[in-house]
């Protein structure tokens, strides 16, 4: 398929997609694991967000990653690590105790770091001028990942018991094998970079100002997106749910976040970055705050619009981040994404403990006060790149 004028290739576009969405379906298998976890285990909250973090911690080491990416091969990095991740994520189920379950999301994380690192970086490459579109594309893949992953593990476990999940891996392996085949000639870097650790200094010291406009919008809406997807399972149970609407609910919110992270990009190609940020940064908590207190099918509507909103800053960020100019590509990303992950893990856990203290309906509560603590941060967004 030929690019368009603007430099849009959308088959090399579509198979990043679907290797963002092979990747990770794996990790979202963690989540909706939990209660049963706690049945099997006798896991608290708090045990699963320190889950949460140890999977998110070889973030710290993104920038690292982002230096190797631009001296290797480093497409061969998205290859392999669903494979990697669909045979750790699967037997976290399986796990004889603690220890081992500990361990098998952290490798897990560690791929995850290689994946998500060059991928972008790569999507960017084939983009050409729509950028915003390409991150919506990629970012469509993980969030429809992330609907189909509580239904396939739950429908899973209620078939088979908690082994039904190994039943996974070879579907890892499998992808990894196609993706081999289909993504082996696409470059992420036109040449390979020598740069010393000076200049990479002096990237991050440039980018500071803008990474810390992100880091605080991040922080004060990761709570409120942990609540609503890590602990939204066991959100529901504790208000009477079954688990099984406390499942199909969180793909619900996922499935709606496909559809948000896709147009988000798009559309902030037309109306600004900025303009993006604001709307999703002020609807966000009011349509959080409207779930908590309805109930039944209007619930579930607000629950759609929760998902629009919620994912759609991904691209935005994604798109921002992209368009930044340096030769370190690479790098600037692993510094994004290790500023996302690392504020989003603090959160999980921090969300989990205050469950354990005081409820979870308090702390939904307090996490959706903190998120409207973002808009005048969106503001401080540049509008051009």
């Amino acid at each position: 398929m030929k690019k368009k004028q603007n430099g849009f290739d959308l088959a090399k576009v579509s198979l990043l997609t679907v290797a963002h969405f092979f990747h990770d379906v794996y990790t979202a298998f963690l989540a909706p694991l939990i209660p049963y976890l706690q049945s099997s285990m006798g896991i608290n909250l708090t045990f699963a967000g320190v889950l949460s973090v140890v999977q998110r911690l070889p973030t710290l080491l993104n920038p690292f990653v982002g230096m190797l990416a631009e001296r290797t091969k480093a497409r061969y990095f998205v290859i392999f690590t669903p494979a990697i991740t669909a045979i750790s994520m699967s037997l976290v189920s399986v796990a004889p105790h603690k220890v081992y379950m500990v361990l098998l999301v952290l490798i897990s994380g560690i791929s995850s770091s290689f994946f998500h690192v060059p991928s972008p970086v790569m999507m960017r490459k084939v983009s050409g001028k729509r950028i915003g579109m390409g991150m919506s594309f990629y970012m469509m893949g993980g969030e429809l990942a992330r609907s189909v992953g509580p239904i396939a593990v739950i429908g899973a476990i209620e078939l088979w018991g908690l082994k039904g999940v190994t039943y996974f891996i070879p579907t890892g392996i499998l992808a990894s094998t196609l993706l081999y085949f289909k993504l082996r000639n696409i470059a992420i870097s036109d040449s390979l970079s020598s740069s010393t650790s000076l200049e990479y200094i002096k990237v991050f010291r440039k980018f500071l100002p803008l990474i810390s406009t992100i880091a605080f919008i991040l922080f004060f809406r990761a709570a409120m997106k942990s609540a609503l997807t890590f602990y939204l399972p066991v959100f529901l149970e504790s208000r009477g749910e079954s688990i099984w609407f406390a499942g199909i609910s969180l793909s619900v919110l996922q499935g709606a976040g496909v559809v948000g992270t896709f147009l988000a990009g798009t559309i902030s190609d037309k109306i600004g970055r900025r303009s993006m940020m604001v709307i999703t940064s002020v609807a966000t908590p009011i349509l959080f705050f409207t779930f908590l207190y309805t109930t039944g099918v209007v619930q579930m509507i607000v629950l759609v619009l929760c998902g629009l909103f919620l994912f759609a800053t991904g691209p935005v960020f994604l798109a921002i981040v992209n368009e930044y100019k340096t030769e370190h590509n690479n790098f600037v990303n692993a510094v994004f994404m290790t500023t996302t992950f690392l504020i989003g893990a603090l959160m999980v856990l921090l969300v989990g403990i205050l469950g354990d203290l005081l409820s979870l309906e308090t702390t939904y509560r307090i996490v959706g006060f903190m998120a409207f603590l973002s808009i005048p941060f969106a503001f401080r967004i540049p509008k051009k790149a």
